[in-house]
């Protein structure tokens, strides 16, 4: 027994001591009773004299910290160790929790939107540092609402008042890909769908690039455009082989979800590969569709450059031009063209200009309700005011027709109603 204490309950003289985190107590080992707290030095006076008090005493008690943020701390925490975050990351998004937990708008929130705090802190931490981390996988593990994520992501982003840099889509290319399970085989995966990840990574960055390029990916969900482009360059590689697998068996058969407009994005991609094969020379005497122009994606790749120059004209430099230049200029300018051409080529063989290199927002606008105008009803009967008729008054004689028209009707009222 230390010190020669006993138990105040049982009086034992068993007493252990037991090590409770970071705090030793002195406990009787046959009732378990705590017969002595643990210590801790704090900065009441009896620090300066080096005397240990007790946690009831100390001012560790003062600095309480509710339930519900206690709470998001601990779900920080677990959060960074389940991504494998470094250290760093894990006390940044602590610290920006502590932060935005000082708000009261914050602290007044219900527990759905202080669940998505706890991601969104570990969002703005891996932005800032690089990290490829994607806010779907955030709500992945939080079973939270996308909306409702990006909503309070945006509103923690200006409520503390961070500079977070967009996340760079080469690096959102390489996670995401890494999650396909397309690279061992499996019994729900045969070999012939087995595929080298590096070499499906490379063409699948290519072609993200080439939907960059083509504006399929500015004002978009990132994750539908790289699952559509992953998915080319799966059947590109063994064309034979994959050409018959559609979209939704390879997201199942990879292990990932189907975003909603990924179908979508494979379609604008497979035409604006058709539009560049239309100016390579030795796919020019082949009948190409959306089908067959797969097993040239490594061609039209290797001169993506030149074909996207070729096939597509630039809208937004064309329009700026036109705007800038005068309207007879213009005119003039286009009927020489005209007549060069004309006399270049037959008119029926003229080549076709090429295609607007616009968003696809600007080439399809979306249809706009036309405000219905009220319809108004005139009969003729309505009273008209005298400063309305003075605006039809032209002449000087009408002017002095209508003051006698005036006065004889007022002298009319007068002598209808005398005093």
């Amino acid at each position: 027994m230390p010190g020669g204490k006993a138990c105040p309950d049982c009086g034992s003289t068993e007493l252990v001591e037991d090590s409770h985190y970071a705090q030793s107590q002195l406990v009787c080992s046959d009732c378990g009773c705590v017969v002595t707290e643990g210590v801790l030095t704090t900065t009441y006076s009896d620090e300066g004299n080096l005397r240990e008090i007790t946690y009831s005493r100390s001012t560790g008690e003062n600095e309480q910290v509710s339930r519900s943020q206690q709470r998001g701390l601990r779900r920080v925490r677990d959060l960074c160790r389940v991504l494998q975050l470094p250290s760093t990351f894990e006390e940044t998004a602590i610290a920006y929790y502590q932060q935005a937990y000082q708000h009261s708008g914050v602290r007044a929130a219900r527990l759905p939107k202080k669940e998505v705090l706890v991601g969104c802190c570990v969002l703005i931490t891996c932005r800032q540092r690089n990290w490829p981390l994607t806010m779907g996988t955030l709500c992945s593990l939080l079973y939270a609402d996308l909306d409702v994520f990006s909503g309070t992501y945006l509103q923690i982003v200006k409520l503390l008042g961070l500079d977070v840099p967009a996340l760079c889509l080469a690096d959102l290319v390489k996670t995401y890909c890494s999650s396909f399970k397309l690279f061992q085989a499996s019994p729900s995966l045969p070999a012939k769908y087995v595929e080298d990840k590096d070499k499906l990574l490379s063409r699948t960055l290519q072609l993200v690039e080439l939907a960059n390029e083509a504006w399929l990916v500015t004002g978009r969900h990132p994750l539908p455009v790289i699952t559509a482009a992953t998915f080319l360059a799966w059947q590109s590689l063994r064309p034979a082989d994959r050409l018959t697998c559609s979209l939704a068996r390879f997201c199942k058969m990879a292990n990932v979800e189907l975003p909603y407009p990924a179908a979508s994005r494979l379609q604008e991609l497979l035409n604006v590969l058709l539009q560049m094969a239309g100016h390579l020379a030795w796919l020019q005497v082949l009948s190409l569709d959306k089908r067959s122009v797969v097993k040239h994606v490594s061609d039209l790749l290797q001169h993506r450059h030149m074909l996207v120059r070729m096939a597509f004209r630039d809208g937004t430099a064309e329009t700026e031009a036109q705007n800038e230049e005068r309207p007879g200029q213009g005119q003039e300018q286009g009927e020489e063209e005209v007549g060069h051409s004309s006399l270049d080529l037959p008119k029926r063989t003229r080549p076709a200009s090429p295609a607007l290199l616009l968003p696809p927002c600007m080439l399809k606008p979306p249809k706009r309700i036309r405000p219905t105008s009220p319809v108004s009803t005139v009969t003729g009967d309505e009273n008209i005011s005298d400063s309305e008729i003075e605006q039809y008054l032209r002449t000087p004689q009408e002017v002095r027709e209508f003051q006698r028209a005036q006065a004889a009707s007022q002298a009319a009222r007068g002598v209808s109603s005398p005093p």
